[in-house]
């Protein structure tokens, strides 16, 4: 009990280390705050209690000691500080007069202040307010502005100011029930003039497909007057190439071309087009608008491509042909001026889609038509609306292509026609000789065909050598070559010429020539008419060239281009064959009318003695007669090659009937008197034939005379009537004199040659020693041919 007052003790008459460490840290004033913890986390805050009461008192101690050392210091300054304070009250009171002073005067400026300041705010206030009144003004105003465009229908203008309104309104709107209403009105607003402009755009969709069949029949109409002027041109050009008014040896052709003022020519109005199409932009959907577009347009297309059912397609095909060419001139144009409206990919499908329809549309229309007049149109037409559309660049190829396909069928079409039409002209061709009577007639029927043999005009009335048919057939060829051309001109092919020239080959062969031959071989025409029509064929021969170079001509081929190739016609060959075959039938009928006037088995008395008279037998008077009357015809119709053959034809058949007399095996034996007769008719003859063959002119043409085609029947008779037959067998006698005869004809006839009577008593007869000769020599002839046979 006694250590701990000891202990005390000692702490409060010395500072312990724990004192100083104490004082040390007040002093520097830093924290005590852990001493103290460790003060009450050790138990033992008494002991820092009184730690910090011992500080306490030194720091008092020192304060004392601090004030004993200032006090007179201390107290001057508490005086000063008691007159400072004197001071202060007197102050203080002259502040507080002053202050009520201050306040009296004050007070009235003060509510002036507050009045100021409250005017200030009110004027602050209505400032705004006019601003935002303002605000409100400009956008009501363009909301005015807006809803009159829209009932004028003036959408852009009203799109525009919509557009104001939001971009630069609409967010600083300082009343928010109008922003809200405005803000839900917009969409609205452009909904609605979507749907204005919609329905505006389909009812031009439904206007400019009832225009198209006027813009297609407008554009196809200035093509056709295009052509029309070119070929009244290349007319003109032929013409002066024909006359040679040049003197060039090459004509150029130049084609005026014209283009076509859309403007002023078509009426296609764009503009609803184009005002819903830069609206739909403005409203930030154009491939809305385009896809709507062209869905439409192609529905359109696909009606339009639908022929009609109710009226025969040669009756509908222009207005289905207009409708497409319109609609293919207005994509066009929407293509080239609506600013990518319409793309160039879709154009071209929607032209694929066209081109196949209308070919396949062509085809089975083409395949069912029976008349050359309705092909004809329609392949016009057709032809002009590929010119019109391939002006704006579309491929009509394939178009032209099945128009080609079908000119087989055109022209078997065309060539039933030609048969026809010529069947009837030979029909009824009367096969007399034409009569012109004045100078229309001669041209419209010769120089029209290039026909006459003279550039001199003749005399009226002039007999043409050929009958009707020929002119007929003319004009039936002409008429032919323009129908062909007028199908395969303005096609896939610029040059079509062979194309032409093989049809017209087909034409003169398959069809004139086998009417003529079939009427040759009818066998129901006389001499005069097989005469006729052998003429016919060769002036048919000579227009060939005439055909040739009117095909030329037609198909735009210089005609000198065509002579300096001498191309001919293969029918010209033909043609000659035929007119061989005419000559052959000519012959025939001939022969066959000489047959009936000669009939030598019955007309000769073949074993009569008696003299013969010098005119001789009684029907070589109707053969001679006969046969003047033939070659007189044959003179005025048949050209001098024909009117040789049918003279020496004629001749050489009684020629060949006087030695197939003596051959006819029912003359048994004839005498020396029928020898005798028989040699003055053919005397007679051959005086006939010479003097014909001049006086037809033939002699200036040919050497051989007519005499010569008698030549077998002359040496027959010259060596039945020879002092020396048996010379027959001397070769270079033979040769000289009997070059004609055969052997075995003469072996055969030498038997039936009896020089004297026969009988028991024929030695006996009064005959000279010269007929004497004469027999044993036909004796010595009989038996050397009969060794040599």
């Amino acid at each position: 009990m006694e250590a701990k007052p000891k202990r005390k003790t000692v702490t409060e008459n010395g500072d312990t280390g724990e004192d100083l460490v104490l004082a040390t840290l007040i002093g520097n004033g830093d924290d005590v705050g852990p001493l103290v913890r460790h003060a009450f986390e050790m138990g033992r805050p008494e002991s820092l209690l009184h730690q910090l009461k011992h500080v306490v008192k030194k720091k008092e101690v020192e304060i004392e000691d601090l004030c004993k050392i200032h006090y007179e210091e201390f107290i001057l300054a508490v005086d000063e500080l008691r007159g400072v304070l004197v001071d202060a009250e007197e102050l203080k009171g002259e502040l507080s007069s002053d202050n009520f002073r201050l306040q009296e005067v004050g007070s009235a400026l003060l509510i002036k202040l507050e009045e100021l300041l409250e005017s200030y705010a009110i004027k602050k206030n209505v400032t705004e307010a006019v601003k935002m009144s303002k605000n409100c003004v400009q956008v009501l105003d363009l909301c005015v502005k807006c809803n009159s465009h829209i009932s004028e229908g003036q959408f852009y203008p009203a799109l525009k100011t919509v557009d104001l309104i939001e971009k630069n309104y609409l967010q600083n709107i300082p009343v928010k029930a109008l922003r809200v209403v405005i803000e839900k009105r917009i969409p609205v607003i452009k909904i609605h003039i979507k749907k204005k402009v919609r329905s505006q755009f389909n009812e031009w969709l439904v206007h400019i497909r009832s225009s198209a069949k006027v813009i297609g029949q407008t554009a196809i109409g200035h093509a056709a007057s295009v052509r029309q002027r070119d070929e009244e041109m290349l007319e003109r050009q032929r013409k002066a190439e024909e006359q040679n008014i040049s003197g060039l040896e090459e004509f150029s052709y130049t084609l005026d071309v014209e283009e076509l003022d859309e403007d002023s020519v078509l009426k296609i109005d764009l503009t609803p087009l184009y005002r819903a199409y830069h609206i739909h932009t403005c409203l930030g959907i154009p491939e809305q608008f385009r896809e709507y577009y062209y869905k439409n347009r192609m529905l359109q297309l696909s009606s339009d491509l639908q022929i009609s059912s109710v009226q025969p397609f040669v009756e509908s095909y222009q207005t289905f042909l207009a409708q497409i060419a319109g609609f293919f001139i207005v994509e066009n144009r929407v293509l080239r001026t609506a600013g990518g409206l319409l793309l160039p990919e879709q154009l071209d499908t929607m032209w694929e889609t066209a081109l196949a329809k209308m070919t396949s549309v062509l085809e089975e229309q083409f395949s069912s038509m029976d008349s050359t007049t309705h092909l004809l149109l329609v392949k016009d037409y057709i032809t002009l609306l590929g010119s019109t559309l391939r002006q704006y660049g579309y491929e009509v190829g394939p178009l032209l292509e099945a128009l080609d396909n079908s000119r087989d069928k055109y022209h078997m079409l065309l060539l039933k026609e030609c048969w026809e039409q010529i069947d009837n002209a030979v029909a009824h061709d009367t096969y007399e000789q034409m009569v012109m009577k004045k100078d229309s007639d001669y041209e419209n029927n010769v120089l029209s065909f290039n026909l006459q043999t003279s550039d001199i005009m003749p005399a009226f009335p002039y007999i043409a050598p050929f009958s009707s048919m020929v002119p007929d057939s003319c004009r039936i060829v002409r008429s032919f070559i323009k129908g062909s051309v007028d199908y395969l001109s303005y096609g896939v092919y610029s040059n079509f010429y062979d194309v032409v020239k093989k049809y017209l080959d087909k034409l003169l062969i398959d069809v004139l020539n086998e009417v003529i031959l079939h009427t040759i071989q009818k066998g129901n025409i006389g001499v005069s008419q097989a005469m006729q029509i052998a003429a016919n064929i060769s002036v048919l021969e000579r227009a060939c060239d005439f055909f040739l170079r009117n095909a030329a001509q037609l198909c735009g081929i210089p005609i000198r281009s065509v002579e300096r190739t001498q191309a001919s016609l293969a029918a010209k060959v033909v043609l000659k064959t035929s007119r061989d075959a005419a000559y052959l039938a000519l012959l025939n009928f001939v022969n066959n009318k000489l047959d009936e006037f000669m009939g030598l088995s019955e007309n000769i008395n073949w074993t009569s003695e008696e003299e013969v008279s010098e005119h001789g037998n009684d029907y070589i008077n109707e053969v001679i007669i006969y046969l003047d009357t033939l070659l007189s015809t044959a003179q005025q119709i048949l050209p001098l090659d024909a009117l040789y053959k049918v003279g020496s034809g004629a001749l050489e058949h009684i020629s060949n009937s006087i030695v197939a007399a003596f051959l006819n095996d029912s003359i048994k034996k004839f005498s020396p008197s029928a020898v005798m007769g028989i040699n003055t008719d053919l005397k007679l003859l051959e005086s006939f034939a010479d003097e014909r063959f001049h006086s037809m002119g033939l002699s200036e043409v040919y050497k051989e005379g007519f005499r010569g085609y008698l030549i077998e029947a002359r040496q027959l008779i010259n060596l039945l009537s020879s002092s020396q037959p048996e010379n027959f067998m001397n070769p270079v006698i033979r040769e000289k004199n009997y070059n004609a005869l055969d052997y075995k004809k003469v072996a055969t006839i030498c038997e039936k040659f009896k020089d004297s009577p026969d009988g028991i008593f024929g030695s006996l007869s009064t005959r000279n020693t010269k007929q004497s000769a004469r027999k044993k020599s036909m004796d010595v002839l009989k038996k050397r041919l009969k060794d040599f046979n």
